[in-house]
């Protein structure tokens, strides 16, 4: 097995590779169009570059219009979620634009293209602990551990995964960044929200909404029929699907 790390977007990027292409010019070259797309992606998504377009159409500078084709789909998806979560998942905070979580997931999700592509090998590509994995029948599943949130250097379950996506929402890598968009308060019942879907888009917006709706996380993820994990600030664990 091969691993590649990079920093894009504000967040380790790492990769594994198993099999055939793991360590030769194809695996490289897949490689390197995963992380120029990513890099694109943080061109025209970022909050923290003055002259991205997210940047400028939240300044009001340019239109919607006047944008790239993919920041009309990303505002598509956030709106998406925000009706199906009842407004606690917005892309506007005290109106403010910032797409930030939708952007990881589907960027991701996104830049895995070239590496799915790669014959006879396996790919595991990992986001800020976010994953898009792809295993063969031959091969054993990607496995992935979940957090505990009170301690994060301890693994509370582990999910194996072979052809789909996880993602993660909570506070404890990076404090207080999700809120409720009805109220604007930190959910305050909930710690943790595992989400396991096909693709990393869905996985990453409903791990993320979810964990904004706080006490309804369980059962608001039960109603859409997901798969997920959710870990309770009391230390319970629920299991989803």
């Amino acid at each position: 097995m091969k691993r590649y790390v990079e920093h894009v977007m504000g967040m380790p990027i790492s990769l594994a590779l198993r099999g055939r292409h793991e360590d030769d010019p194809a695996g490289r070259d897949a490689w390197a169009e995963a992380l120029a797309a990513l890099h694109d992606v943080d061109r025209v998504f970022s909050t923290y570059r003055p002259d991205s377009f997210v940047s400028r159409l939240g300044r009001g500078e340019v239109a919607l219009a006047d944008c790239p084709a993919e920041v009309a789909e990303v505002l598509a998806l956030g709106e998406r979620w925000r009706e199906e979560s009842g407004g606690a998942f917005d892309v506007r905070r005290n109106g403010v634009l910032d797409p930030s979580g939708v952007v990881k997931g589907w960027a991701v999700e996104r830049a895995a293209g070239p590496l799915r592509a790669l014959e006879e090998t396996d790919v595991a590509l990992s986001a800020g602990g976010d994953m898009v994995c792809l295993a063969r029948a031959e091969s054993e599943p990607w496995r992935v551990g979940v957090e505990d949130p009170a301690a994060p250097d301890r693994i509370l379950a582990v999910v194996p995964v072979r052809r789909g996506a996880v993602a993660t929402s909570g506070l404890a890598r990076r404090g207080g960044h999700i809120t409720d968009a009805r109220t604007g308060t930190v959910p305050a019942a909930v710690a943790s929200v595992t989400v396991v879907a096909d693709d990393l888009t869905r996985a990453d917006l409903d791990a993320t909404a979810a964990f904004a709706l706080d006490g309804e996380a369980a059962t608001w993820l039960a109603g859409r029929g997901a798969t997920a994990v959710v870990v309770w600030r009391d230390g319970r664990r629920e299991v989803v699907g």
